[in-house]
């Protein structure tokens, strides 16, 4: 061998800066942009109101996002196995109705109303997960069915009339504070950080990405994909409950009308914080940011005197922003 055959080390390389790297690794993060949307958000309606960042009202915002967050967190499991769940805000009216009716009529002590709801929306969510996952029918027919049985039933039980009132033992949980933190703001919190470790830490969370990633792989990889299905709209119902009661608590009656607008909410949330309608693909803390961005929202378009009817379209503008960092995120991967 030659002097000329010995292979000359490649030069190395000059690293990237530090700095560099953390941008690229944000950017590709799925809620970077709605992070970004509110923080800008928020720093404009600081300098545009007297009163944005006042205890008080940072407290209303906090409250507003929790009832939606906790929809759109069972919403996010269900978005993440690739499917979809239009029976959230009826199951929370129909939840807060059976849990009223529980504590005034059926004399359940208020600790116990909260889990008692939670399992009767577990139990509405599995219908859902039984008739998709079991049945292998399609979730947006199965869901709009359901809304509209939910619904109805809330009707029929409480023939348009409010429950009330609740009683002040029951209304700490939507009034009351946990260290100067709203009790539902605590709750949302916690529930987004017991799920940020499921998904994170455990087989269970591991297996929902892999059915909504590729549902042929999963099966092949033996994972129970109907168990795994079946368990996210179970899920859905839960925390759909769970919102429910709490807004009952809040509101001292059970009313027919909780939930009304829930669904687009929880839906506009996990979008807004990067979940992928295709399954696969979205994060809790994204889920929790955007329930945040339409809290901020809604709370500026009222001290801003802005009309409520433009609520709607701003919101449809935010996704719309959203949708297309996604899409320039996705490129750029």
């Amino acid at each position: 061998m030659t002097v000329q055959d010995i292979p000359t080390p490649a030069a190395p390389q000059p690293e990237a800066p530090a700095r560099s790297l953390t941008l690229v690794r944000f950017w590709r993060w799925e809620a970077s942009g709605i992070l970004v949307a509110l923080i800008v958000l928020v720093l404009v309606l600081s300098l545009a109101t007297d009163n944005f960042l006042s205890s008080y009202n940072m407290s209303v915002v906090a409250r507003q996002a929790a009832f939606v967050g906790l929809v759109a967190l069972g919403q996010t499991l269900v978005l993440l196995v690739g499917g979809i769940d239009l029976s959230v805000g009826a199951a929370a009216g129909l939840s807060a109705i059976v849990g009223s009716i529980a504590l005034t009529q059926w004399g359940l002590h208020p600790w116990m109303v909260i889990p008692f709801t939670m399992g009767f929306g577990l139990c509405i969510g599995a219908i859902n997960g039984a008739l998709v996952a079991g049945l292998r029918l399609n979730p947006f027919i199965v869901t709009l069915a359901t809304w509209e049985i939910f619904a109805g039933l809330t009707l029929v039980i409480t023939k348009g009339y409010p429950i009330r009132p609740l009683g002040e033992a029951f209304a700490v949980f939507g009034k009351g504070e946990i260290a100067g933190v709203p009790v539902p703001v605590v709750t949302f919190l916690t529930a987004g950080a017991l799920l940020i470790w499921m998904l994170r830490q455990t087989r269970f969370g591991r297996n929902i990405f892999a059915l909504g990633g590729n549902r042929d792989a999963a099966v092949l990889a033996g994972i129970r994909v109907g168990w795994v299905e079946f368990a996210a709209f179970a899920l859905a119902g839960m925390f759909a409950a769970l919102a429910g009661i709490l807004f009952a608590s809040r509101m001292d009656a059970g009313q027919p009308s909780v939930g009304e607008g829930w669904l687009m909410g929880a839906i506009t949330a996990a979008i807004l914080g990067g979940t992928s309608l295709r399954g696969g693909q979205g994060s809790i803390v994204g889920t929790i940011l955007g329930a945040l961005l339409l809290a901020v929202l809604a709370n500026g378009t009222v001290l801003l005197n802005v009309s409520g009817f433009w609520q709607r379209v701003i919101v449809g503008g935010v996704v719309l922003v959203a949708v297309l960092v996604d899409l320039l995120r996705r490129r750029g991967n």
